[in-house]
């Protein structure tokens, strides 16, 4: 090697160090950045569980104490007693369970076959009533609920299960995400089952949705979070505990005389998000998988 080259090498080994130290700090930058954004949120969303699960052991006049405490000075499980025998906890657990449950499966049938009909099937309009599914999932639900009250009422049924159920089983957000979805799945293998004589419905239950399974799994978790934590429509279709969900339970532990006794609240209050969130909890990778690929494309 001549001397100018082994001249030229020391300045370009020289200009890659003097490049990499910046990109290097800047990394450091963006990292440290990044796990104070991670750490913010995750305050952001453990600590008011964290203040509901230490609430619901208090006693009432350690709960109005001043300042607040983070540690109960004496741990009162009987508040989840008297949660759970002040009201009819349990028939509120009860009803929740089914609407969820019906709910959950009508949305996901709905859902699936129209994401279906708007991807595989051909027939005129059907930008247009994808156009529509768009334009639902941009209506709140609060502006549907003078109209749809009104014709509930009408048909008589107030107080029941299929009053609170039937309104609420719109699909437009279960119909957007599948849709994007199945607009990803390699068009090579529809039409290699379409080449064996697969039919709509062969298609959809041996192909489609064997493949959709972490959207599939988004799809339902989502839906039976929504349902599970619904208060507005049931609490409006509701005259007593004979159909009313446990959010609408909750709000009966409160005592409106005097000072709310917080203590049973937060003790219903951890026993009505426990079940989602043992659910989220154990399908969490699915669902993230889900969402980020029916994201993919669409």
């Amino acid at each position: 090697m001549t001397a100018l080259q082994e001249k030229e090498t020391v300045v370009t080994a020289s200009a890659i160090r003097a490049d990499a130290k910046p990109h290097g700090k800047r990394e450091i930058g963006v990292t440290i950045l990044g796990y104070a954004a991670m750490i913010i949120a995750l305050a952001v969303i453990v600590l008011p569980l964290y203040w509901i699960v230490m609430t619901s052991f208090k006693d009432r006049p350690e709960i109005y104490t001043q300042p607040a405490t983070w540690w109960p000075s004496s741990w009162h499980p009987e508040n989840y007693t008297e949660a759970t025998t002040t009201v009819p906890f349990w028939t509120f657990l009860r009803n929740s369970i089914v609407i969820t449950t019906v709910l959950a499966a009508v949305k996901f049938v709905l859902g699936t076959l129209s994401a279906y009909g708007l991807v595989f099937l051909r027939f005129p309009g059907k930008n247009f009533v994808f156009l529509g599914i768009i334009a639902a999932l941009m209506v709140p639900n609060q502006i549907t609920v003078i109209s749809n009250y009104a014709l509930v009422a009408e048909w008589g049924w107030r107080n029941t299960f299929q009053g609170i159920i039937v309104p609420l089983a719109g699909v437009a957000f279960g119909t957007f995400l599948m849709r994007n979805h199945f607009l990803s799945i390699p068009g090579e293998i529809i039409e290699a089952a379409r080449m064996d004589g697969a039919g709509h419905w062969r298609l959809l239950r041996r192909v489609v949705l064997p493949i959709s399974g972490p959207t599939m799994v988004a799809f339902g978790i989502i839906t039976v979070v929504n349902e599970w934590n619904e208060y507005l429509w049931p609490f409006l279709m509701s005259d007593d505990s004979s159909v009313a969900p446990l959010p609408i339970g909750l709000t009966q532990l409160q005592n409106n005389d005097g000072l709310t006794n917080w203590g049973p609240v937060m003790a219903g209050t951890v026993l009505t998000m426990l079940p989602v969130l043992v659910i989220f909890l154990v399908l969490q990778r699915h669902m993230i998988k889900g969402l980020t690929s029916g994201a993919v494309k669409g």
